[in-house]
């Protein structure tokens, strides 16, 4: 059984040695996460990637960044309610330093960060990466030469897996507390394990790439998060309000976009989220105001504010058998509105995921990564595995690269050299990538 003192060490730096940071007399371990995430590059390059709608030109719908902002804002609310509840529990806690505004904290910035793994183009982005190794001739020249953990990782590109990898990298200035570490982790295994994983929730998606293993193994050990079999752990049980924050804010803001771009009609809207907000619903009142807008506004904000009081509540209800490993299900489906929320999912699918603006979308950006996967990829296997195939044009490609990309002697190891690619094609923004693959391909100039 986990023990939230474990759960909820602030401690932060070399998962090998269990460094703990020294205390700050204004901020607390939880709020110096929430601060570095919000100055980081990563987090800032958000504000250009596309949560589902290209950005249109008159109408304001959300991106990356607005999206991490209002899931971190509800994971607070979620995070600091259920702290009331456990340090009610487990006095202790208290005892030890720990606040319900910590507990908020934890689950603010993990929340933060949901999203910092993903690349370009939304999920479609994810699937653009994963295909070109499964299927594009150019991303097969690398197989033989991996292992295979490296190639499970390659042809399943997963972007909680390289949000975990960006926030243990140093140079980037993250580097979270082990607690903001683990709620973030919401599938907490590798891309490759031998065995049949049992079937839970927590493992239908992978957590970490093959090279992050024994650093997440390292968390597990200092949290005392259990191994449920090979390399597959629990979650830790901040994670399920996390996970429940992204639940609430996606199912309602997609929702409250695909309306305002017409794709969804108002009235539905209100009928789908006055079965939410319940008894508090006041058809008179929201016939009052003024704007479709202003309507939106007021029933977004009810609705959220009672799925939140629901899903604190289930955490409470089920957060013994969360320590125990025996609670495994979105706190979303086992709420009083989970029938109006899977309602919502069905329409959002059909009317909002499926419309033309988010097909076209999508189509561009499977183009637009493989094409920059392909020229970047076949340059970099020229250069180390094929040198009497490489070019001029090869050379010139692989200026484009980050300084310090490639090493200056010895020969990389493949996988950590198409790890570093994938690190920069999943880190720009939607309007880089397709700047860069216009050039790369000689469709557009510097400067035109």
């Amino acid at each position: 059984m986990m023990k939230w003192e474990k759960l909820l060490q602030s401690g932060r730096g070399d998962l090998k040695k269990g460094v703990i940071a020294n205390s700050n007399p204004y901020r607390s371990e939880f709020e110096r996460d929430y601060d570095r995430v919000i100055f980081s590059a990563p987090f800032r390059n958000l504000q250009d990637k596309t949560q589902v709608f290209p950005l249109p030109e008159l109408d304001f719908v959300h991106t990356r960044l607005t999206h991490s902002l209002e899931v971190s804002s509800v994971g607070r609310s979620l995070g600091k309610s259920a702290g009331e509840y456990l340090l009610k529990k487990y006095p202790d806690l208290e005892q030890k330093g720990v606040s319900s505004y910590d507990i908020g904290a934890i689950v603010a910035a993990a929340a933060l960060t949901h999203d910092i793994g993903n690349p370009p183009f939304g999920h479609a982005g994810e699937d653009a990466i994963s295909d070109f190794f499964k299927y594009h001739p150019a991303g097969r020249l690398w197989e033989s030469h991996l292992q295979v953990g490296e190639w499970a990782d390659m042809v399943a590109f997963e972007g909680n897996a390289q949000g975990f990898r960006m926030l243990l990298e140093k140079t980037n200035g993250l580097q979270l507390s082990y607690a903001t570490l683990a709620a973030f982790t919401k599938y907490p295994r590798p891309s490759f394990v031998k065995e049949k994983l049992p079937k839970r929730r927590s493992h239908k998606k992978f957590g970490f790439f093959c090279d992050q293993k024994q650093d997440y193994r390292n968390l597990a050990t200092l949290l005392g998060i259990p191994e449920i079999a090979e390399n597959c752990w629990l979650r830790h049980p901040l994670a399920f309000l996390v996970e429940a924050a992204d639940d609430i804010c996606y199912s309602i803001i997609d929702l409250e976009d695909g309306c305002t771009l017409g794709l969804v009609s108002l009235k539905d809207v209100i009928q789908l989220l006055a079965g939410i907000i319940g008894d508090r619903f006041d058809a008179e009142k929201l016939d009052a105001l003024e704007t479709s807008s202003q309507k939106l506004a007021i029933l977004r904000a009810m609705a959220i504010g009672q799925l939140i009081g629901e899903a604190v509540e289930a955490f409470c209800e089920h957060e013994e058998k969360m320590l125990l490993g025996e609670f495994d299900q979105a706190l979303t489906d086992v709420i009083p509105s989970a029938e109006i929320l899977e309602r919502i999912t069905s329409m959002s699918v059909k009317k909002i995921y499926r419309s033309q603006p988010v097909l076209e979308k999508e189509a561009a950006g499977f183009q637009v990564l493989e094409g920059l996967l392909e020229v970047f990829s076949l340059a970099l296997y020229h250069k180390y595995f094929e040198q009497d195939q490489f070019s001029g044009k090869d050379k010139s490609i692989l200026r484009l690269l980050p300084e310090n990309f490639l090493p200056k002697h010895e020969l990389p190891m493949p996988y950590l050299l198409l790890r570093k690619l994938t690190d920069f094609v999943s880190g720009m923004t939607d309007k880089y990538a397709l700047s860069l693959y216009r050039k790369v391909k000689g469709i557009a100039l510097p400067g035109t």
